[in-house]
């Protein structure tokens, strides 16, 4: 994807509790935290958020319960090092204790052009795409990308 692509990724995930309460209170605390590491890192291009700097209030879907990460790196090695290399990964590690778990695909990238911004449209529907085909070049996981492999090595249990 070098010099005419970058890669998008879109997370999404469902709160067991809504976001006020305490039990979920370690994660919203640590958003701007995380968020600010995200932006500060090598590979970094764009990340959606409202005027509160995270992305908490867009709800793209019927479920209020459900918040989305979506965001450009310039490149898999430095979305890889930001996921597995940050304190990013202690919350990742933690993830149980705030989403419930998945039946089905969660997380999707797909290359886009230098200077394009997906809209959430285009990047629910790479996610469906990835849930009907599997990974695909149009849309994939980590196991599309053999030169990645933090994601099996330091991802928790």
């Amino acid at each position: 994807m070098a010099g005419t692509m970058h890669l998008a990724q879109l997370n999404v995930g469902r709160l067991r509790y809504p976001s006020d309460d305490p039990r979920v209170a370690d994660f919203m605390n640590n958003l701007e935290r995380v968020n600010a590491i995200a932006e500060r890192s090598p590979g970094f291009v764009w990340r959606l958020k409202d005027d509160t700097g995270n992305a908490t209030s867009i709800r793209p879907f019927a479920d209020p319960t459900v918040l989305i990460n979506l965001g450009v790196w310039e490149n898999a090695e430095s979305l890889e090092r930001f996921v597995w290399q940050t304190v990013h990964k202690r919350f990742y590690n933690r993830k149980g204790e705030w989403f419930q778990s998945h039946s089905e695909p969660y997380f999707v990238m797909w290359p886009v052009a230098v200077g394009h911004i997906p809209s959430l449209e285009e990047a629910g529907e790479r996610l469906e795409h990835l849930r009907a085909h599997g990974s695909t070049d149009y849309a994939f996981g980590w196991e599309h990308l053999p030169h990645i492999n933090l994601w099996r090595t330091e991802r928790c249990a």
